[in-house]
């Protein structure tokens, strides 16, 4: 991806959602395109018109923070969109990785998360690949050991998995989370083959995937509340949380869990018994 354009295309996206009244300015009636023009922008911003629209072209060249800072307030960008801004307009070197290299978890993350028999885990790393996950995971989203591994993505699972729209009660909100999270990735990763080639298939083959991919939204996984419709244990209603592994930032664990004494709580206990006795049968799912 050329950070250039995505610099130029978010800025656009972000220009255009505002109206002159969301920022205490007068409307001079009608405009040939959505939102605020450069020249409001500019003027919110503190900086010159001919700078901003430098900017927004991707021409700008060693982009203060004090600059990024004055825009992202003059958007009024949330966290995440700020950061992304930041990588866009002001790259950070990341550590090479070797080419083909597997991402890995660590053993010790691995057998925590084993323990956590009543705890839907799993583990998302760079593309929100899926690279470890308990067993209760699996019996909530799927079959994971048995994907192919480019399958084994969360974007690949919402976007071409048939069985997603069925999981998903709000499945319109989760794909936009989703699509969030892949454009954070793909602003820290500019240069991933990989992402790339993920992002070519789902343009390719999903049009929800394309219409969600052209609205610029950044977001970054932190936590909420999903209702899932379980093909065995019917409509859970799940708190999820996002918690960062500091010893690899390209990595975090993502846990479920239901409100105690709700009956999600009970449907999610008779999953995990569920899950307990195929292991004991050795018909569970392996790694």
């Amino acid at each position: 991806m050329d950070r250039r354009t995505e610099l130029s295309e978010f800025l656009r996206s972000r220009r255009a959602r505002l109206r002159p009244q969301d920022v205490g300015l007068p409307d001079h009636g009608r405009r040939r395109v959505p939102g605020l023009r450069r020249e409001e922008l500019a003027q919110l911003a503190g900086v010159s018109v001919a700078y901003y629209i430098r900017l927004e072209q991707g021409r700008g060249r060693n982009v203060s923070f004090a600059v990024l800072d004055a825009i992202g307030n003059a958007l009024r960008l949330t966290g995440a969109e700020r950061d992304h801004l930041a990588q866009l307009a002001r790259p950070v070197a990341r550590r090479v990785r070797p080419a083909g290299r597997p991402q890995r978890v660590r053993p010790a993350l691995q057998q925590l998360i084993d323990t956590m028999e009543a705890v839907p885990a799993y583990v998302i790393g760079r593309r929100l690949d899926i690279i470890g996950w308990n067993r209760l995971a699996c019996a909530l989203l799927g079959d994971l050991p048995a994907l192919p591994r480019k399958e084994c993505n969360l974007a690949w699972h919402v976007f071409l998995d048939p069985a997603a729209g069925d999981l998903y009660e709000n499945w319109e909100a989760k794909a936009a989370d989703v699509v969030g999270f892949l454009r954070r990735d793909a602003g820290r990763n500019p240069d991933d083959p990989e992402l790339a080639s993920l992002i070519g298939e789902l343009s390719v083959k999903s049009g929800d995937f394309r219409r969600l991919w052209a609205a610029h939204d950044v977001q970054d996984k932190g936590f909420g509340v999903k209702v899932l419709n379980h093909p065995l244990v019917g409509r859970l209603t799940l708190a999820y949380e996002t918690l960062a592994l500091p010893a690899d930032p390209d990595q975090q664990l993502i846990t479920y869990h239901a409100e105690p004494g709700s009956s999600s709580a009970q449907s999610l206990r008779l999953l995990a018994s569920w899950t307990l006795d195929a292991a004991a049968q050795g018909t569970g799912p392996e790694r």
